[in-house]
Order: C-alpha cells, then sequence, then structure tokens
C-alpha cells in the first residue's frame, strides 16, 4: 500500500452545540493532513500528484479561510464540529481523486493534542 499527504492550516472560528447547549463562538487555527492511499502507482510511479492534492485541499478550504463557520456551508446548516469539518474535507475531495486511490482520510487538529478524524474508503 503506498501512501501521501498533504498538509494546510486555515483560520476560522465557530461555536459548536453540544447536549443542546450553544458553546461562545471561538477561534482556531486549523491544521488539516490530508492522506491518500493507493495499492498501486500510475505510470509516473506515483499514486497522485502532490499539487493536484493541494490545489483540490486549497479548493474545499479556500470558503472556510477567515471564516465563522457557523454561517459558511455547509456548517450553516451542520454542528460545525472537528469531525464533520474533517468529514466534509474527505467528502468534497473523494471525487477528484485519481480512481486508484483506495482510501482517504482528513485529519482536522483545532487546538494542539486535539484531533479528529475521517476515513472513507472505496470499494
Amino acid at each position: 500500500m503506498f501512501s501521501i499527504r498533504v498538509e494546510r492550516v486555515f483560520s476560522a472560528a465557530h461555536g459548536i452545540t453540544i447536549g443542546g447547549v450553544n458553546e461562545p463562538l471561538h477561534g482556531h487555527d486549523w491544521r488539516v493532513r490530508v492522506t491518500i492511499e493507493s495499492g498501486t502507482l500510475d505510470d509516473d510511479g506515483m499514486v497522485c500528484d502532490f499539487h493536484a492534492l493541494e490545489k483540490s485541499l486549497d479548493g474545499i478550504l479556500s470558503p472556510l479561510q477567515n471564516s465563522n463557520l457557523n454561517e459558511t456551508p455547509p456548517f450553516d446548516e451542520l454542528n460545525p464540529t472537528a469531525e464533520n469539518v474533517a468529514f466534509h474535507i474527505a467528502r468534497s475531495m473523494q471525487p477528484e481523486l485519481p480512481a486508484t486511490v483506495t482510501s482517504i482520510t482528513a485529519s482536522v487538529t483545532e487546538a494542539p493534542g486535539c484531533e479528529a478524524r475521517c476515513r472513507l474508503e472505496r470499494s
């Protein structure tokens, strides 16, 4: 199995709802790591071009940068937890990946030592 990973950081505020109680709005520098895996390499000997993966991730993160996540789709209707941010990133990137990619994992760290991951596998 082969894998590659790219990493980005974006700044955004959120206030999540826990047990029906709304948390105060607060900001984070969110560290995002996206890892894709494949059992094979392409004709160039790569899982995927790093630049293509970065471009895809940048396009997903651009609307989130310096935003209030609670007012930014899809989080205007979805609790903006780190888990949901990771799911949104992985799900949004999945259609753009080469057919040989078997899984994508998006990891989101909203504070040092606090990381959420979402792994989506292809059949």
